[in-house]
């Protein structure tokens, strides 16, 4: 034994296996180190970056404490088996901060990093790239700045990144090309510019690419062609110029490709459903021209396709087929050709068919009417001719029906009354003759409807039972007679034109009803007589009256009527006298309180500030604080040029406004009243009832009022000049509304919300705007929305019994407060709630508020979100969407 022993065999793997266990019992730690992250260390990181948030978010993150052995049980955060942090989702949580305190190297086992729909801010530190494990990373919807980090390229395992919806600025780096398992890459919704960089043909595992709403530049690089996995491709809103490469046919499994709004000519891809997959192909407003790609004839997944506002040519017969999940297509503003084909009617899920201001030409197929989902139907500013067919009113969804421009004859066919859901109907500038049906007053929820450029002769008795129209063209028709009496039914209208008729004798009376009226005109026909009592014609210009037999009224151009002619109540003589001398009286008594106040007012200033007294004329009452009064009134009339029209910014129901720049460089809006002040004591008031509301509010949702003038000649209101705009044209402008996405609409919700509040609740008395509208929220630079238009605004005190004549906007006033004039603060509440609808779909929701008045017996109606919401937005996503998963699918309108 001993012999074996002492082996030279045994000795050296004796000696081996020593060395082996040393070594072991010495490496072992740094083997585990690699493997296990020290809790303690990952703790100590995430607690020093949580005490770098607000307050508000160190609340949320509660359960992040010291005393913890690890993070593992911390909100949000998820480890593996060894205890180390894999998974950190933070998302929607409204956590505010930066990243500057995140320690990014000491989380080595973290593949997952969740942070998007809150408040971060500040750059995206370039010390991000040292996270090489991460699979996912998510930091869209925040408020990010400064530029991507050229060391995003070191992530090489990424395979989602998100930046989406921040206000990062500069290029795309070219090393993002280096992220070769990247599967989604979404940068939309910055301020990134430059080129796409061709390094981006990389990614040849990318199966979304979003890039929209940014301001890149150049052309598509064809390196896109390498993309073939791509299924989304979205670049829409942007300045990307040039042809589109032909590479990009190679996207053989694109479901989803939008190029709108940018600056791309040439033809469009012509086999680009070549993989027969593509969903949705939006390429409107560009400079396309050539035909409609041919592989679209067949691709039958389509479901939503925009191509209008291009110059585009092709026989619109030949270059479309059937598509049986179509949805929604837009051609309009082309140079198609050719007849409508019967076709369409088998698109039984098509809603929206608009092929307006092209070049078509022949009948309007009767089998248009087997597509029984449209809702709306624009085939405008064409070349059609024949009828209507009466088949059309098997579209008993249809909401506009848009035919004006063409060369369409006939009557109105009878069956129109089916379209019980019409509510624009457009039919000017055909042939068509005749009277019109008993059976239209059957539309009832119409509320915009021209029929003007036509040979219509006679109106139905029905026609006054159209009691939601707020728009009315009868112009350029063969009318004849005296105005027809049962227009005093529209109780809502607004605007209405009569002109180039041969309407006859007096204007009727009750047009003084028409509460809501604000534009008329009836020029060209043969009216005589006193224009009446009504704030339209009161503000009519000569232009909307003239060529009539003989009016009269205190119109600048008109005669002023006689006193004792035009009397439709033959008043007495002597009561007439009384008139005049009772409102002479009042006016001369109004005039010596003016006078007074100017006086009070104007040297109680002067000696303040300079210690002596001023002249004050007496026809003007002028204050502007902290300002000398005449220098000023002088300086707007020069800035504006005597209110040239190349100054206006807006028309409100009281005035009009100007951009006016003072000597001083300070920009203003003036608001010149549409009155002359001592001829009009209602609109005196209204004046006086607007000062009062603005002085005295002190908040950063209303606007301010720095000054006001009272004169013989202008009479005007100085405010602030905000940068954005009114709320009202920024929504029907598709670029601006674009830009006004989700996060920026609920900030304008809830500025308008909190100056209601202060109005209501922060003032004694309280102050009820009454004209809660979008023409009159007014966005500045940083899309804060301020309330403005207080001419209507009534004061609310206790042991008042605060009735008065109604006032306001309709389709934004509460029809059973309206209809009684009973002011309080639900006014402003209802059409706050009108218009946050507005803001949620983007249009006025007129038809979702009609549809509700159908049904008074049903509690909530069960709308789908996607048919609510504003269709130029994408859908609304973490903290921006309202409620529960059930209330993702469905909006609910209560009672």
């Amino acid at each position: 034994m001993e012999f074996l022993f002492m082996k030279p065999q045994f000795l050296e793997k004796l000696t081996l296996w020593c060395v082996l266990l040393v070594g072991y019992l010495i490496l072992f730690p740094f083997l585990v180190s690699s493997f296990i992250t020290s809790p303690n260390s990952e703790a100590n990181t995430l607690l020093k970056w949580k005490a770098s948030l607000d307050n508000q978010s160190q609340t949320l993150l509660s359960t992040w404490r010291d005393n913890s052995t690890h993070p593992c049980n911390w909100v949000g955060i998820e480890c593996n088996e060894f205890n180390s942090v894999f998974d950190i989702s933070l998302g929607n949580l409204g956590l505010r901060g930066t990243l500057d305190g995140f320690n990014f190297s000491s989380l080595v086992k973290l593949t997952w990093l969740e942070l998007g729909y809150n408040y971060f801010f500040g750059h995206i530190p370039p010390e991000i790239g040292r996270m090489t494990n991460v699979l996912y990373l998510g930091l869209g919807s925040n408020q990010f700045t400064g530029s991507i980090p050229q060391e995003i390229g070191m992530m090489k395992k990424l395979e989602v990144l998100d930046m989406s919806q921040n206000n990062l600025s500069g290029s795309i780096p070219s090393r993002i090309g280096n992220l070769t398992e990247l599967f989604q890459l979404s940068l939309s919704q910055n301020n990134l510019s430059g080129l796409i960089p061709s390094s981006i043909g990389n990614l040849t595992k990318l199966s979304i690419l979003t890039l929209s709403q940014n301001n890149l530049s150049g052309s598509i690089p064809s390196s896109i062609g390498n993309l073939i996995e791509l299924s989304k491709l979205r670049v829409n809103h942007n300045k990307l110029s040039g042809n589109l490469p032909s590479e990009i046919n190679n996207l053989r499994k694109l479901e989803n490709l939008q190029l709108a709004y940018n600056n791309f000519k040439g033809h469009l891809p012509q086999i680009i459903c070549l993989g027969g997959l593509l969903t949705n192909f939006t390429a409107q407003n560009n400079q396309f021209t050539g035909p409609i790609p041919r592989s679209l004839k067949n691709c039958s997944t389509l479901y939503r396709v925009r191509l209008e506002n291009n110059q585009l040519t092709d026989n619109i017969a030949e270059a479309f087929g059937i598509y049986p999940n179509l949805n929604y297509i837009a051609l309009s503003n082309n140079a198609f050709y050719g007849h409508l084909s019967p076709t369409w009617g088998q698109c039984h899920n098509l809603t929206s068919l608009k092929i307006s201001n092209n070049n078509l030409s022949g009948d309007i197929p009767p089998e248009l009417s087997e597509a029984t989902k449209l809702q709306g139907l624009d085939l405008s500013s064409n070349h059609l001719i024949g009828n209507i067919p009466k088949e059309l009113s098997h579209l008993s969804l249809l909401s506009e029906l848009m035919l004006s421009n063409n060369q369409l004859s006939g009557n109105i066919p009878v069956e129109i009354e089916l379209m019980k859901n019409l509510n624009k109907l457009n039919l000017a500038n055909n042939n068509f003759s005749g009277s019109i049906p008993e059976q239209f007053g059957g539309l009832i929820k119409l509320w915009n409807l021209s029929l003007s450029g036509n040979k219509f002769f006679s109106l139905p008795y029905s026609f006054g039972q159209l009691q939601n129209l707020e728009y009315l063209d009868l112009s350029a028709n063969s009318f004849s007679g005296g105005i027809p009496k049962m227009l005093q039914g529209l109780q809502r209208l607004e605007i209405l034109n009569l002109s180039h008729n041969n309407f006859s004798g007096m204007i009727p009376s009750f047009f003084g009803d028409l509460k809501g009226l604000t534009i008329i005109d009836i020029s060209h026909n043969k009216l005589e007589g006193p224009l009446p009592n009504n704030f339209a014609f009161r503000n009519a210009s000569i232009e909307t009256l003239k060529d009539n037999k003989g009016l009269c009224g205190n119109v600048s151009g008109l005669p002023i009527c006689p006193t004792n002619s035009y009397d439709p109540r033959h008043h007495k003589r002597n009561k007439v006298v009384i008139y005049v001398l009772f409102f002479g009286l009042g006016s001369v008594l109004l005039a010596i309180v003016f006078m007074g106040i100017s006086y009070i007012v104007f040297h109680h200033n002067e000696r303040k500030a300079k210690g002596q007294e001023r002249e004050v004329q007496t026809q003007n009452l002028f204050a502007i604080w902290s300002y000398d009064g005449k220098l000023v009134y002088e300086n707007i009339i020069e800035a504006t040029e005597e209110f040239d029209e190349k100054y206006l910014i807006g028309v409100g129901g009281f005035g009009s406004v100007y951009k006016a720049e003072l000597p001083t460089g300070q920009v203003v809006a003036v608001k010149k009243l549409h009155f002359l002040p001592d001829r009009d004591q209602c609109h005196q008031k209204a004046f006086m009832s607007e000062i009062r509301a603005l002085t005295e509010p002190r908040h950063h949702n209303i606007i301010k009022l720095y000054g006001f003038c009272w004169h013989s000649k202008f009479s005007f209101l100085v405010y602030e000049f905000l940068e954005g705009g009114s709320l009202d044209k920024i929504l029907s402008d598709d670029t601006q509304a674009i830009a006004l996405g989700w996060n920026k609409r609920i900030k304008v919700v809830e500025g308008v919300a909190n100056a209601l509040y202060y109005l209501h609740h922060g003032l004694s008395p309280p102050i009820v705007h009454r004209d809660i509208s979008s023409k009159n929220v007014i966005l500045d630079s940083d899309y804060e929305a301020h309330i403005s238009d207080f001419g209507t605004a009534k004061l609310l005190y206790a042991d008042s019994n605060n009735w008065t004549s109604f006032a306001g906007t309709f389709g934004y006033s509460a029809p059973e407060l309206a209809f009684t004039t009973k002011v309080t603060e639900k006014c402003d509440v209802y059409s706050f709630g009108v218009l946050a609808l507005e803001i949620i779909m983007g249009k006025h929701p007129r038809d979702l508020i009609m549809s509700f008045i159908d049904s008074p017996t049903i509690v909530a109606h069960d709308l789908n979100l996607k048919e609510v919401l504003d269709q130029r937005l994408n859908y609304p996503r973490g903290s921006v969407a309202e409620g529960d998963d059930n209330c993702k699918n469905s909006f609910y309108l209560l009672e």
